[in-house]
């Protein structure tokens, strides 16, 4: 299979490179990310602006613009070909409930719901995984199985998240449902003067207690959280009574 594989932490980032080195054993790759760390930036598109790629070897493209730019002009342009398959990660740090709303890992995956197989995007709960070889190697594991099994699911990403284990600490796949968190925390005060002042984001709430398994409680009970989010952003037509009422 031929595979355009992203992220939003930079081309040259640790775990990228262990996801392409496992990957390249059963399929062709092609790494078209971010040149930069690209964190937080979401779908966002360098739309009012050029946008640089450069050409660092043979299978690997650095792209001054974000996450999602990647996916686009990897499909559109720098690949001469289709994929058949988005994969993005293995991001450092989980994307887990809400936070997948602002995550550059899940914006580049998003650009590449139409192609053969759904996209896939990858995290662990980790800033410095223990064993990114083991990541790798599980990762491509879950996509071979992928390959085996077509799903059908368009307009759809399937959001892996990984605990932070090694190999031998494994418990095992869950299928999850994204969490909810509550009210963010504060901001925090970096600095100020007598017009202006300074702030950095804080941490997201607290997660809500579900009546279903969530994704943050199996990472945090060490299991491999398996989600699958819909991005086809159209209510069915037994939801909209609202929208019924108001367009009479």
């Amino acid at each position: 299979m031929k595979i355009l594989l992203t992220n939003d932490d930079g081309y040259d980032a640790p775990n990228i490179r262990a996801l392409y080195d496992a990957l390249s054993k059963d399929h062709e790759v092609w790494i078209i990310a971010p040149e930069n760390n690209c964190s937080g930036m979401s779908a966002a598109i360098s739309f009012l602006k050029d946008t640089e790629i450069k050409k660092i070897d043979q299978y690997t493209y650095a792209v001054d613009g974000t996450p999602a730019d990647c996916t686009y002009f990897g499909l559109r342009s720098v690949l001469d070909f289709e994929p058949d398959i988005v994969v993005s990660g293995i991001n450092h740090g989980a994307n887990l409930g809400n936070d997948v709303l602002y995550s550059g890992t899940i914006g580049a995956a998003v650009g590449g719901r139409h192609l053969k197989f759904p996209p896939v995007a990858i995290s662990v709960a980790s800033y410095d995984a223990k064993d990114p070889k083991y990541l790798a190697n599980k990762s491509l594991e879950i996509i071979n199985t992928i390959f085996k099994n077509p799903t059908g699911l368009l307009n759809k990403v399937i959001n892996i998240n990984f605990p932070d284990l090694k190999e031998n600490e494994e418990q095992g796949i869950k299928h999850t449902r994204l969490a909810r968190r509550g009210v963010p925390v504060k901001p925090i005060e970096v600095s100020s003067s007598s017009d202006s002042k300074t702030y950095r984001y804080n941490l997201q709430g607290d997660p809500i207690k579900e009546s279903f398994l969530s994704d943050i409680e199996a990472v945090n009970s060490g299991y491999i959280s398996l989600s699958i989010l819909d991005y086809d952003l159209t209510k069915n037509d037994e939801d909209n009574n609202f929208i019924k009422n108001i367009c009479q």
